[in-house]
């Protein structure tokens, strides 16, 4: 492996929490003794369905959008960095052009709307996101805004980890584990550059869907690889067909190694965030609470900061999953 320097660091994370300030919620970092007790540890959950928007997503998009000069931006997302996108770009006075797949959840359409951008649907399984979102650019003078593979992004993301440290300090104390949801990868590559560059012996771990681990088969080869295709999973959020070239590049270095969750436990995940935090979390942001709920890891006596990446869920899914799938 590579010991060149990666190519986003704490100073990146930091300048982006600047950037953020007064603009983004410093999320709860949460604590529950039931949970505690589930597991054998004290589990620190950082809520982020609490963030603008209902998705850590908001920070980066703001991030890269600050930082940019054009005065339109296109970007393509299953729903949450659509909405981070069209809020960041409404607060920066920028025109934004979201492309959706025709299947995401209808509450993820409805708001990204609500937010004013424009929705360009596509087919997932026979478009591809990028060459649409790519040709608008080139026709319009749009800024791309890719939902994980840019380092501006990153570090925006990065901003949930500086606090996770900084809030855990401020309780006295500092976590031994951290578990972070993974798509392509762009929040785990910012929190885990954020929590390794302060506390250098934390262990790192991507969380992921079951049939979508390709980031934790890739940190075992090496290598990135993709997933099967035609693989569903309630969690649409993190439905990435493999790790991004940039975000691979900084996990292979930081990270543990990768977890996995089922459906069933990323439904009891929800629930128990339901009934012990009073937090309502989508699939795909519940999954790193399933993994360590299902004991994918040995907790047992360390403090684990756990992130909950998003509460963007259909309401009629989220009531079959309280009514217990």
């Amino acid at each position: 492996m590579s010991d060149e320097p990666l190519p986003i660091g704490l100073r990146e994370v930091s300048e982006a929490t600047a950037r953020l300030r007064g603009v983004a919620v410093r999320t709860p970092l949460l604590h529950d003794t039931l949970l505690d007790a589930l597991v054998g540890a004290r589990l620190l959950v950082k809520v982020e369905p609490l963030q603008r928007t209902g998705s850590f997503k908001f920070r980066g998009a703001y991030n890269a959008i600050a930082r940019s000069t054009a005065p339109a931006v296109v970007a393509w997302s299953s729903g949450n960095h659509a909405q981070g996108v069209a809020l960041a770009a409404a607060l920066l006075g920028k025109r934004a052009t979201i492309v959706m797949p025709a299947d995401a959840p209808r509450i993820k359409q409805e708001r990204t709307q609500a937010l004013g951008a424009e929705i360009v649907f596509y087919d997932r399984a026979r478009e591809s996101r990028e060459a649409i979102g790519a040709a608008i650019a080139e026709r319009t003078g749009a800024a791309i805004v890719r939902p994980y593979d840019d380092l501006d992004v990153i570090a925006g993301q990065g901003t949930v980890g500086l606090e996770i440290v900084e809030q855990a300090a401020e309780l006295g104390l500092l976590p031994d584990l951290a578990v972070v949801c993974c798509g392509g990868g762009g929040l785990i590559a910012g929190c885990a550059t954020a929590l390794r560059a302060l506390l250098p012996q934390i262990r790192v771990y991507a969380a992921e869907p079951a049939g979508h681990d390709d980031t934790a088969r890739s940190l075992a080869r090496g290598e990135r690889v993709a997933n099967a295709p035609g693989v569903r999973s309630i969690c649409d959020a993190l439905l990435a067909t493999e790790p991004g070239e940039l975000t691979f590049l900084i996990n292979r270095r930081l990270l543990a190694g990768g977890l996995v969750a089922s459906d069933a436990e990323v439904c009891r995940a929800m629930a128990l965030a339901f009934s012990e935090l009073k937090v309502v979390v989508e699939p795909g942001g519940a999954v790193a609470l399933a993994a360590v709920l299902a004991g994918r890891l040995d907790c047992r006596g360390r403090t684990v900061a756990v992130v909950l990446s998003g509460g963007n869920v259909d309401p009629d899914l989220y009531a079959r999953v309280l009514a217990g799938c």
